[in-house]
């Protein structure tokens, strides 16, 4: 591979890795549905044929201690708030459409420093073949939902 393959993605038989950022969102658990509608409205988050496309992990314990600037005021104490989780999608390289992405988590975010990160990756983009591949969800007895 020529250059630097996070910068210029590369192909396979089977799969195209393209350069995208990734972009992960830390919220409460409750605030993630109204976030991701917001992002929907300025972004669709496709993946192929599929649209509003993300990742949510499980629950965890954000740590922080509000200091002089905070909209709670200064404090010696710790916080541990408890169900934040983290949320990531995938964005082409647009500044642009990152620009409105940014701007939608800002505004429905709760808190007073929303944290997010951008990270350059390759995100892997099918081209469309193996359709009757046996290890294929719709090939072993429908979609994931049927079987829960």
């Amino acid at each position: 591979m020529a250059g630097n393959s996070v910068s210029v993605g590369f192909e396979t038989a089977t799969t195209c890795m393209e350069p995208m950022w990734l972009v992960t969102i830390q919220a409460p658990v409750e605030e993630v549905d109204t976030i991701m509608d917001a992002l929907a409205a300025v972004d669709p988050l496709t993946i192929g044929p599929y649209d509003r496309c993300a990742f949510q992990s499980g629950a965890g314990i954000e740590r922080y201690r509000p200091r002089e600037g905070a909209a709670a005021g200064k404090e010696e104490a710790i916080r541990k708030r408890p169900d934040v989780v983290e949320v990531s999608f995938q964005l082409p390289r647009d500044r642009s459409r990152l620009g409105r992405v940014v701007e939608a988590i800002v505004a429905t975010h709760s808190y007073q420093e929303p944290v997010f990160m951008v990270q350059e990756v390759l995100a892997s983009r099918s081209k469309g073949g193996d359709l009757d591949n046996p290890n294929r969800w719709w090939n072993k007895g429908g979609d994931w939902k049927a079987r829960s």
